[in-house]
């Protein structure tokens, strides 16, 4: 689930808490005795929204960084345990729900740890194989029954980003190609809405959501953005982690028509934008994924 690094992680936000090792290793002591002695390692993440540490070799303690990210952790304990055995592979389960303590004031959680890398985007393995792994994922976890599900985070109409999007394509001009990205937008706007029911989606198929081994999809993780919405969100894969001479057979296998491709082409674009706007002085990773996506999306734009 990422790779070992230093004690604190670095700060994205003016709102985020200050978390390292010591913090993490007396909320465990405190509120999960039999770990306490357990080893605690920070954990490498381009994540901004939770801090991730190694508990252990089988464990990984996950911390919201600030307010707006405590509310994932009752929804996360409610839903993937359920969701689990319904998906073909392999997602995090939460083990405990601790509670705030000290000068820690949100919920966090305990998982299992998951065995994995993520993906070296642009030197896949095997991207044929992943792509159809990764239409597998999206195809179960579409079919599962929405029933009660919550909205997802990213559950508005791909119109309601307007506003948003053409304000990251105007900041960012000489940084990308504005005209070519308005354009790419408004034909992603022209496009027809989903008319279907809502469907459980990921929504945030991106690099560090997903775990690979020996080039196949082995877990997705980080469902902070679960719930049910448009299934085009979760099209953003196509761009976000396959290369362009597997993108169609992807297609194929998601079964998407013009307008979901459309709206899943818009939704990339529109984050990677908004990405790119607000973490390019701060989250190298970050910013350097949507440099690549937006790229993708505009480089593969139809004319």
């Amino acid at each position: 689930m990422g790779e070992r690094s230093d004690s604190r992680l670095a700060a994205m936000r003016t709102d985020e808490l200050n978390i390292d090792v010591v913090l993490v290793q007396r909320l465990v002591a405190g509120q999960f005795p039999r770990w306490a002695g357990l080893g605690v390692e920070a954990v490498d993440s381009g994540g901004t929204s939770n801090a991730m540490y190694r508990l252990g070799a089988d464990l990984v303690v996950r911390l919201p960084r600030r307010a707006g990210a405590e509310g994932d952790v009752a929804k996360e304990h409610r839903w993937l345990p359920w969701l689990a055995p319904r998906l073909p592979v392999a997602v995090p389960v939460p083990l405990g729900q601790g509670l705030p303590a000290g000068n820690y004031p949100f919920r966090w959680s305990v998982y299992r740890w998951l065995d994995g890398a993520t993906p070296d985007v642009g030197h896949l393995v095997a991207p044929g194989l992943l792509a159809e792994d990764l239409a597998g994922f999206i195809d179960a976890l579409h079919r599962v029954d929405p029933a009660g599900g919550p909205d997802s985070y990213r559950s508005e109409h791909l119109a309601v980003r307007d506003t948003v999007t053409r304000e990251a394509i105007e900041e960012l001009r000489g940084v990308v190609d504005a005209d070519a990205a308005r354009a790419v937008w408004e034909t992603a706007l022209r496009a027809p809405v989903w008319a279907g029911p809502p469907v459980w989606i990921h929504a945030d198929l991106q690099p560090g959501n997903v775990l690979v081994d020996r080039g196949r999809l082995g877990a997705v993780i980080d469902f902070g953005c679960l719930g049910l919405g448009d299934p085009a969100v979760d099209l953003i894969v196509a761009w976000y982690v396959l290369p362009g001479d597997v993108r169609e057979a992807f297609r194929a296998a998601v079964a998407a028509d013009d307008a979901s491709w459309a709206r899943g082409r818009g939704w990339a674009l529109s984050i990677a934008l908004v990405e790119l706007r607000y973490y390019r002085d701060t989250n190298p990773v970050m910013a350097g994924h949507a440099r690549r996506v937006i790229r993708e999306v505009l480089d593969g734009r139809e004319r």
